[in-house]
């Protein structure tokens, strides 16, 4: 198990330094997390927020999609899945 880790974080640490999409990615992903996390905290939550949180998670799992076909594409294959 602890190899694959550091080979998927070799993979991402290698693209975080040489490919700015990568890092736009990461960046966007992050940012979404954030605001989700904010969204999450609220007491009471209008209709508005709902809907936004909903759409901001979609758009954060099609990012994190994106990022691992990237990381995939790097290492030449598929990355090999965590045991558990």
């Amino acid at each position: 198990m602890g190899a694959e880790l550091r080979l998927e974080d070799d993979v991402k640490a290698s693209l975080l330094r040489t490919d700015d999409a990568f890092r736009q990615l990461v960046s966007e992903h992050h940012d979404l997390d954030e605001r989700i996390r904010d969204l999450s905290t609220l007491a009471y939550v209008t209709d508005e927020q709902h809907y936004e949180e909903i759409s901001l998670k979609k758009r954060k799992l099609a990012l994190k999609d994106r990022i691992e076909a990237m990381m995939r594409s790097r290492y030449g294959g598929p990355l090999p899945a965590p045991s558990q």
